[in-house]
């Protein structure tokens, strides 16, 4: 019975310009998320960052619930916004996804 398992044998190990090439393909795919995904992310979020902190009294935003209103009160983490007559909100600043143009909202 033993001439139907054939014996095992330790291949040698690869050398050196293998283990590189291998490692190339990993290292290609790391530069591609980074200028994919990981660059375009981090500008959206400073983008983000910037117009949170612009915010001043009188702009038109647009939150991420989608209301359109203009910007009553700054506070240091709220956001007062009249989204109607006499109706006025309390949001979180980073809930604030636009600035709209000014008369954005006579136009609605």
């Amino acid at each position: 019975m033993d001439f139907f398992i054939s014996n095992a044998y330790a291949q040698a190990a690869p050398g050196g310009a293998d283990s590189l090439t291998s490692l190339l393909p990993l290292v290609l795919i790391f530069v591609v998320f980074y200028f994919l995904l990981i660059r375009p992310q981090s500008k959206r979020q400073k983008e983000h960052k910037e117009l949170v902190a612009g915010l001043q009294t009188g702009d038109e935003v647009t939150t991420a619930g989608g209301l359109l209103g203009k910007v009553t009160e700054v506070k240091e983490n709220f956001v007062k916004v009249e989204i109607s007559a006499n109706v006025v909100v309390t949001v979180q600043k980073h809930t604030v996804s636009t600035v709209m143009p000014k008369g954005t909202i006579k136009s609605v």
